[in-house]
């Protein structure tokens, strides 16, 4: 009887600890580095991108490319695929449809967000979800236009809207114009582009002060340049109590040196994972930590340059084929239920 007893206990405790257990979502940013189909399509800048073009980018090279980003994506979590992986530099629906299909993401089940930019090299930003971790419930694209330069087109921010657990979550999908004619001259664009990301946000936040917000891509500005630390007002303060503030979770590996891209040597934090305060209050709904950002950066998905420094193996280098992952690192973090 005593032996029955203390069965049923044991039984009881092990059921409570499993009900008791902490589930864990992990959100991922990766910049794929042009991943273009091998189709010529007049409306887009891609003619490099196709078996007769420059770059010479065949099949063989395509389905390369697209093993090699699944393989990436699926190891960021050894225990279970990334819940959420915000992408950029993707050509079309179609590329995306095909990196879901690879075996190593086949059976994550991804559903896909994405609307076609005005880009004229034709890349885009879209978002894939497990169906299972992420209910969706609609996207848009926040339009870019230069007062100063209307033919300037450059990437829709991708806002999409689903539910986590049972908490309703804002996830905004960036890749902001590039540092091209240098850093200065092309700042004005970037700050831009944040002023628009922030305008989206304080809408949300105006309606909802605790609305949970996330924020990824490749910034091309680093945490602390103005477009993101001030223009979008993102920091690395702890102690704020206002639900509202934004808090880059890549800020603290910047200032240490860190970073996604590797430019002539120096690093360069690029990539950015913000989110919204009221995510980092473990005492209401999904949570995260100040310390939650990480950089996948095995490796194997490394190239030593000649300073003998691990960089990120990137498929191009100008007009040479190198055969690698990606030109940038990928970024991470882990939302807990």
């Amino acid at each position: 009887m005593f032996r029955k007893l203390l069965l049923l206990i044991s039984a009881a405790f092990v059921i409570a600890s499993c009900s008791q257990q902490t589930k864990e979502y992990t959100i991922a940013f990766y910049n794929v580095e042009n991943l273009f189909d091998t189709i010529n399509h007049p409306e887009k800048w891609d003619d490099d991108f196709t078996p007769e073009g420059k770059l010479k980018f065949n099949g063989e090279r395509y389905q390369d490319k697209l093993e090699k980003l699944a393989r990436v994506l699926s190891s960021i979590d050894t225990l279970r695929l990334p819940s959420i992986i915000g992408l950029c530099e993707i050509e079309n629906k179609k590329v995306i449809e095909d990196l879901c299909k690879q075996e190593t993401l086949f059976e994550g089940n991804y559903g896909i967000a994405h609307s076609e930019s005005p880009d004229k090299r034709g890349i885009d930003c879209a978002l894939i979800y497990k169906k299972e971790d992420f209910k969706y419930l609609k996207h848009k694209a926040i339009n870019i236009q230069f007062p100063w330069e209307p033919n300037y087109k450059t990437r829709d921010i991708l806002h999409v809207e689903g539910i986590i657990g049972t908490d309703t979550v804002h996830v905004f999908v960036n890749h902001w114009p590039s540092r091209r004619g240098g850093l200065e001259k092309s700042e004005k664009n970037r700050v831009f582009v944040a002023e628009q990301l922030k305008s989206a946000v304080d809408g949300i936040q105006t309606k909802n002060p605790a609305a949970n917000i996330i924020i990824m891509g490749d910034f091309n500005d680093e945490p602390t340049n103005k477009s993101v630390s001030q223009t979008l007002n993102a920091g690395n303060n702890q102690n704020s109590s206002n639900p509202s503030y934004l808090y880059n979770l890549v800020y603290n590996m910047d200032t240490k040196g860190e970073g996604t891209y590797n430019y002539r040597g120096n690093w360069n934090m690029l990539d950015n994972l913000i989110v919204s305060n009221s995510l980092l209050n473990e005492k209401n709904g999904i949570h995260t930590s100040f310390d939650a950002g990480k950089i996948f950066k095995e490796e194997w998905i490394c190239y030593k340059n000649k300073k003998g420094i691990l960089v990120p193996s990137r498929t191009y280098g100008g007009p040479n084929y190198y055969g690698g992952y990606s030109d940038h690192f990928p970024v991470y973090f882990k939302i807990s239920e």
